[in-house]
């Protein structure tokens, strides 16, 4: 089955990408980014109708705080990477070394960490760049669409 293929609760347009949103029971659990010509779907659950509510919210205001229900599975490592990275504040980044540091990991697991993000924007993965300033990878990808998502909202929350 193609990614865009799943079984999503709303499929919300970005700037940058469709945004699919699939939540089970009272729990967010993945946002894909699609390709910006998917079709769009609107909320078909309470939880969906609000996640797009505060994902518009962010993309209006890169301020805006996140107050979602997640259901984050992965490992132990990833769960910590992620802690992490949710407490990186909005308009501003750190590095896969940095989080590899505070955590006693390395930059390589860190950013193995980050592609396996399923809840992206919310979970700020962008937020994390390479040691010399550079982007890094994005969505285990290190050019191509990824990497203008990751500078779009890098540039979004720089205002």
């Amino acid at each position: 089955m193609a990614k865009h293929e799943k079984k999503y609760q709303a499929r919300m347009s970005a700037p940058f990408a469709v945004l699919g949103i699939r939540t089970e029971e009272d729990w967010l659990t993945e946002i894909d980014y699609l390709p910006i010509n998917t079709l769009l779907q609107k909320p078909d659950t309470p939880l969906a109708k609000e996640v797009c509510a505060q994902l518009r919210a962010y993309l209006l205001d890169p301020k805006f705080i996140f107050d979602l229900s997640l259901h984050i599975s992965g490992t132990v490592h990833q769960r910590r990477v992620w802690q992490k990275i949710q407490e990186v504040p909005s308009g501003q980044t750190s590095s896969y070394a940095e989080i590899a540091t505070v955590i006693h990991s390395a930059p390589r697991a860190v950013g193995r960490a980050c592609g396996a993000n399923k809840i992206p924007i919310i979970i700020p993965c962008h937020r994390i760049i390479a040691k010399d300033g550079g982007l890094g990878g994005f969505m285990n990808a290190s050019e191509g669409n990824p990497l203008e998502i990751k500078r779009w909202l890098l540039k979004h929350e720089s205002i």
